[in-house]
């Protein structure tokens, strides 16, 4: 059974999103700081060593930042020079976690102009991830407009076409103190970016994954699907004793049955067999991420049937290629998973189907072939 999967409150969302700003082009507000003709703005070349950039933490220039007011709204937010932030140690974000982060990036093209990728995706899954944490969130617009207005105070930032690409922050954290478990009384929207090179250590070389049986990433009713903050610190222990045994990630179980596979730490997962490609259905366990969700438009578009359904670990043995796929990570190839002591070895070479999917993605994201679906925002 092939499913398109979209909620209808996304739906919704984007469909109301479009009518307002159109799906590529989007004017920012003013600025309350930090004006334009303030920015650092000589070639990205003079501050960087581009040809080794890894993924780690670099200090950009510029952040945004608003709060909530009382009812609930963002106020006009604006640009700070980046640094830390002031928090009670009451603060709801502190004490129990109440906080989302998204991802998304900007990329400089070889003609030198900058195309962000799908921010108003990430935009609807804050508000969706909002919902489920009871906090305001920013509109949609306004969300788009604090990614747009980090990446053109920081694009002396964005690496050279070809060369990595600008990793966008959002964060959305209950900042109010509070001492009893409810929602904070206050939240603040930050935005910051960072240049970062490929995601792995090891480069492209193919992943190699540990299939987790004793600890769980998410639970039926829980966060899992939403992209909460208290998601992650949970999967370290698992990610450092794979890495300890030489393994790339962490591949996990469902934790009902324990023997259906969702995803990998922060990454969605797919394996193909001939010309079917399947995916493990996202029913609240699994983040639904926005490179997955380009993937499988793409995969329809190039002929594959696309399943989003139950996948049994066993499978994983039949599997003729296994990928992975996510915004910091991209598109990668797995080369191995370990399962219940036994050792899948994949085939890698410049054929295998997710390289061709990876190819037209990268192609839509770098403005060289036509963006049929709006999914590329141009900075102007």
């Amino acid at each position: 059974m092939i499913i398109q999967r979209a909620s209808s409150f996304q739906r919704a969302l984007f469909t109301s999103f479009e009518k307002k700003v159109g799906p590529r082009y989007f004017t920012a507000p003013a600025l309350t700081s930090a004006q334009p003709s303030t920015y650092r703005d000589y070639e990205s070349r003079d501050i960087f060593d581009w040809d080794n950039l890894g993924f780690k933490l670099i200090q950009t220039d510029y952040m945004f930042m608003t709060k909530s007011s009382q009812n609930g709204n963002f106020e006009k937010g604006k640009l700070n020079p980046y640094g830390n932030i002031e928090l009670s140690p009451s603060a709801g974000v502190l004490n129990y976690g109440q906080g989302l982060i998204e991802g998304t990036k900007a990329y400089r093209v070889d003609d030198g102009r900058i195309f962000l990728f799908r921010p108003q995706e990430s935009g609807i899954r804050m508000q969706i991830g909002a919902k489920r944490m009871c906090m305001p969130s920013p509109s949609i617009q306004q969300f788009v407009d604090a990614v747009k207005l980090t990446t053109i105070a920081n694009k002396r930032w964005i690496p050279p076409a070809g060369k990595g690409s600008l990793y966008i922050r959002p964060l959305l954290i209950g900042n109010g103190p509070i001492l009893g478990i409810a929602p904070a009384p206050e939240y603040t929207f930050i935005v910051y970016a960072c240049p970062v090179g490929n995601y792995l250590r090891n480069g492209t070389q193919p992943l190699t994954l540990y299939v987790e049986e004793e600890h769980h990433r998410a639970s039926q009713g829980g966060a899992g699907g939403v992209k909460a903050i208290t998601n992650y610190a949970p999967v370290i222990k698992a990610i450092q004793e794979a890495k300890e045994k030489g393994y790339s990630d962490v591949l996990y179980l469902d934790s009902v049955n324990k023997k259906y596979i969702e995803e990998v730490s922060a990454a969605n997962i797919f394996l193909v067999k001939g010309k079917n490609i399947s995916t493990p259905i996202a029913s609240g366990t699994i983040l639904e991420g926005v490179t997955r969700k380009s993937i499988i438009d793409i995969a329809h578009d190039l002929g594959y049937k696309v399943e989003e359904r139950l996948i049994e670990a066993d499978e994983l043995f039949s599997a003729d290629e296994v990928f992975c796929t996510g915004t910091a990570l991209g598109v990668a190839p797995v080369g191995s998973i370990t399962y219940k002591n036994k050792r899948i070895n994949y085939k890698v070479s410049s054929d295998l189907i997710s390289e061709q999917l990876n190819s037209r993605l990268v192609a839509i994201q770098k403005g060289i072939i036509e963006d049929k679906r709006g999914w590329i925002i141009e900075i102007k």
